[in-house]
């Protein structure tokens, strides 16, 4: 079994930052992707931003020069630094890891920014 456990999250007003954390354990053996997506109610789970085990990263259009992904493979962990943070980035964040062609996901946190 492998279970991520996410950190981080909270409220902040427009303008601040935050950082999330996202640490996987259990059974791995080695985690391809790891990213974030967020969801807000009666809405679709967003990508928001990936990263390959070589460091490539993705980045959905909206949070590009404003989020920053980042990973450490010896930890298991991902990372999201979000700066500039803007109300409409208002929403559950979601860790995931792919482990052998499966994604696994974190329990989800909530970021809220304030106008």
């Amino acid at each position: 079994q492998v279970q991520l456990v996410e950190s981080g999250g909270g409220l902040v007003q427009a303008g601040g930052s935050l950082r999330l954390s996202c640490a996987a354990s259990g059974r791995i053996v080695s985690i391809n992707a790891m990213g974030w997506f967020r969801q807000t109610p009666g809405k679709q789970r967003q990508l928001v931003a990936s990263i390959t085990s070589g460091g490539n990263t993705n980045y959905v259009d909206s949070v590009k020069g404003r989020f920053t992904i980042s990973r450490d493979n010896a930890k298991n962990t991902v990372y999201l630094q979000m700066n500039s943070l803007k109300p409409e980035d208002t929403a559950v964040y979601y860790c995931y890891a792919t482990i052998q062609w499966y994604n696994y996901w974190g329990q989800g946190t909530q970021v809220t920014v304030s106008s």
